[in-house]
């Protein structure tokens, strides 16, 4: 059994990583910052590192697009306007995390339950920019519980349905997303072909979306190794 001791030094060393890839992060984007440049940030524990190194720039770009409330009120605590998409438009650049990314630069995200607004506001940005430790490198999607967010009513139906495919999913219980909306969970369901699998189960009437951003991708990785290093991939 790993001991609290054990437990800690290996959180603090995850933290480690996700600072350096936050920092990273911060100056493959600084080019792009003008007064008028509004960036879309994401959602979880590595885009909050990012959001707070992007604090230290607050005041020199006009603000950002948050995939969800808990990221726009961090945002706004460090000083940065946070703007609805629909007066936005198009972004020049989205800063977020994964819970797993293979070597086409497929994702798993959701493990936040932000899947649906992470999804729209990285579809209005130019370019994704992921950033990750490098246990979220994996050759092939799926030990990574993949998130499928549906519309509460179709719950049963969905989690059906997605039987017949080969997975296993389990309802999050507690979990409302920001739209309203519940979360089933895939396990023991490898994903070797992210963008056509995406497309199959975003197909199941009661699906709002999943948690596949294969069809839309990353464009660069930002990778934080073991040595304290940063390797950036680019598709």
């Amino acid at each position: 059994m790993e001991t609290f001791m054990a437990f800690r030094s290996k959180t603090a060393a995850q933290d480690a990583l996700k600072r350096a890839v936050a920092k990273a992060a911060l100056e493959e984007i600084r080019p792009l910052l003008t007064p008028e440049t509004v960036i879309g940030v994401g959602t979880g524990s590595t885009a909050n590192m990012f959001i707070d190194e992007l604090g230290t720039l607050a005041g020199t770009f006009k603000g950002a697009v948050a995939s969800s409330e808990a990221s726009a009120e961090r945002l706004r605590g460090h000083g940065i306007d946070v703007f609805d998409l629909n007066s936005v438009g198009s972004m020049p650049v989205y800063v977020d995390g994964a819970d797993e990314i293979d070597p086409g630069f497929a994702m798993i995200k959701g493990g936040g339950a932000a899947l649906t607004r992470e999804k729209i506001v990285a579809a209005c940005a130019e370019r994704f920019v992921c950033i990750a430790d490098e246990s979220k490198d994996v050759a092939v999607l799926g030990q990574f519980p993949l998130p499928v967010e549906v519309i509460p009513m179709a719950r049963s139906y969905v989690a059906r349905e997605l039987v017949k495919m080969g997975a296993d999913p389990i309802y999050r219980q507690g979990v409302i997303t920001d739209n309203g909306n519940q979360i089933l969970d895939l396990y023991d369901f490898p994903i070797e072909h992210p963008v056509e699998m995406e497309s199959r189960i975003n197909q199941l009437v009661g699906v709002v979306t999943n948690g596949l951003f294969a069809a839309r991708g990353a464009d660069v990785l930002l990778l934080g190794r073991k040595d304290g290093s940063v390797e950036r991939r680019e598709a």
